[in-house]
């Protein structure tokens, strides 16, 4: 499994479209075996959902993002854990983990009836209220 993390300095960078790097983590049997950071070469908004695609990266951990990125993660069936801040690797420790703590209003400002299962595994048309945790493969309250 690959994670996808936007980058800069060793935190979550605050702004998807922005991002200048993203560091890629291989993950295998619920452990970081390698990273790599990898620039961007300039591209934004919905052009690094392609650049995120052709890395492999199957979940991506971000501060901020909008609607139509969040759009074409989702056509690349890659899955979504907005509104994170801090170091990017105690992230991604987190998430593997079980423990990262995601803000669901930051992924899904542009849905009605807040649905969140397009989000951080397939766990299907669950609802969720605030603070609730992103977990290796669905989320919970």
């Amino acid at each position: 499994m690959k994670i996808a993390v936007t980058y800069e300095n060793g935190q979550v960078y605050q702004h998807f479209g922005h991002t200048e790097q993203f560091k890629i983590y291989d993950v295998e049997d619920g452990k970081i075996v390698s990273s790599q950071v990898v620039s961007t070469n300039g591209q934004g908004h919905g052009a690094l959902a392609q650049v995120l695609n052709a890395l492999q990266a199957e979940v991506l951990i971000c501060g901020g993002i909008g609607g139509g990125a969040q759009a074409a993660l989702a056509a690349a069936g890659i899955q979504l854990c907005g509104g994170v801040t801090g170091n990017a690797d105690a992230a991604v420790e987190a998430l593997l983990g079980g423990s990262l703590a995601y803000v669901p209003d930051v992924q899904c400002s542009h849905h009605e009836g807040g649905h969140h299962g397009e989000h951080c595994g397939s766990h299907g048309g669950h609802h969720h209220g605030e603070g609730h945790e992103c977990r290796h493969g669905h989320c919970t309250d």
